[in-house]
């Protein structure tokens, strides 16, 4: 493992296995958002220290993290320390989320740990953002769960965006890395669990789809509806698998007012041919398990979820897009080629585009800026405001 080749200049906490390296450097960019504490965080991977693999001591280490970070929660709620409180349940779901990270989907601790995680995640939201709520977007014979973030300072015709979110993420991350920046800048934000996702893949066990503008209009439809958007400006966004979701919604669905991909993907399958490769060999270059693509594709095994990741290309889709769109990526992205930035660039139909690329110097470089999300959430947040023309 040590000798694998590793792009860019970032903080590797295990510098010989990439994959806790890079959620470690996630975790601890939520810091300024609320989402961790880095002493919390950094006592995690003191006791992880030379256990790196080994998913039953990442699990362990978390889970106690979450145990004691919601008890001091608790604790301080019964003092009416509120603002105290509501951090420390944010955090605790946070790092009971992460605990699960490489528990395999049979096993009931994972679904019993993000059941527990909601409520608390709840809670603290709703003592620090006003108007916080959770919602149930109409889909097919059921529903899609999401958190409803409303503008900070809501006129009565606000701009919203539906955030959906990647292949390990969840609605609870995406509130975090780009919804608060976007509701500070008079933007609502829809942060949604989309099949493959979250809530709707762990608790409803509804797995993706490669047709995932039917989802995205469902969240336009519930937005589009809803009193206080102006339904002129609704925009879609997504992030890391999210960037195929999002260009594909766009490519169908012309009722969103723009489109932005938060990491750029153009042939998913492709990056999966080389992923496969990786981690059956041993590897640690990629953002799961080897067996994360199988359970949100659902399907029994890679072979048959390799198959259906086939239909999850843009060739013959980004042309198809008309809405004005923005396309961001790392430069030295390890674990999606920054060329899928450019070919769904170059491929897309749209008059008005842009790719931004994020460099070192940028002050980020890696998938999906996770080395610096508050600065990408901040730019990206910005580029709605200036697209929407609202003010932060």
């Amino acid at each position: 493992m040590g000798a694998e080749k590793i792009a860019g200049s970032w903080f590797r906490y295990f510098p010989e296995h990439y994959l806790w390296s890079q959620l470690m450097c996630g975790e601890i960019n939520l810091a300024p958002m609320g989402g961790t504490n880095f002493h919390e965080v950094d006592q995690i991977g003191k006791r992880l220290r030379g256990k790196e693999g080994d998913g039953e001591a990442w699990h362990d280490a978390w889970l106690e993290m979450a145990d004691k970070v919601l008890s001091t929660a608790e604790a301080e709620e019964k003092k009416d320390h509120i603002q105290t409180a509501s951090g420390a349940y944010i955090r605790s779901a946070i790092y009971r989320y992460t605990c699960e990270r490489f528990i395999h989907p049979d096993d009931p601790r994972k679904a019993a740990s993000y059941s527990k995680m909601l409520p608390h995640y709840e809670k603290g939201m709703k003592l620090q953002v006003p108007g916080f709520e959770r919602i149930e977007v109409p889909y097919e014979e059921g529903s899609l769960p999401a958190w409803w973030i409303p503008p900070e300072n809501p006129t009565g015709n606000d701009p919203a965006i539906a955030f959906f979110d990647g292949l390990d993420g969840s609605k609870e991350f995406t509130v975090l890395w780009g919804g608060l920046s976007l509701r500070r800048r008079g933007i609502g934000v829809l942060c949604v669990d989309g099949p493959g996702q979250g809530e709707t893949l762990r608790l409803q066990n509804i797995p993706s789809r490669p047709d995932y503008e039917v989802p995205g209009t469902a969240a336009f439809d519930y937005l589009n509806t809803k009193e206080g958007v102006d339904s002129a400006r609704i925009g879609i966004m997504a992030m890391s698998m999210g960037g195929y979701y999002a260009p594909r919604i766009a490519a169908f669905e012309h009722r969103y007012a723009a489109c932005l991909t938060w990491g750029a993907h153009f042939d998913y399958h492709e990056v999966w041919l080389h992923r496969r490769q990786v981690l059956e060999a041993g590897g640690t270059v990629s953002s799961s398990a080897i067996w994360q693509l199988p359970w949100v594709l659902g399907k029994p095994d890679m072979d048959s979820a390799m198959e259906k990741c086939r239909a999850y290309t843009l060739a013959g889709v980004a042309e198809k897009i008309r809405i004005p769109i923005c396309i961001t990526h790392g430069q030295d992205d390890n674990i999606v080629p920054v060329d899928m930035a450019h070919r769904l660039y170059k491929a897309c139909g749209s008059a008005e585009k842009e790719l931004k690329i994020f460099k070192t110097e940028d002050g980020g470089s890696q998938h999906c800026c996770f080395d610096n999300l508050s600065m990408c959430g901040n730019w990206i947040a910005d580029w709605w405001m200036d697209r929407f023309g609202t003010r932060g």
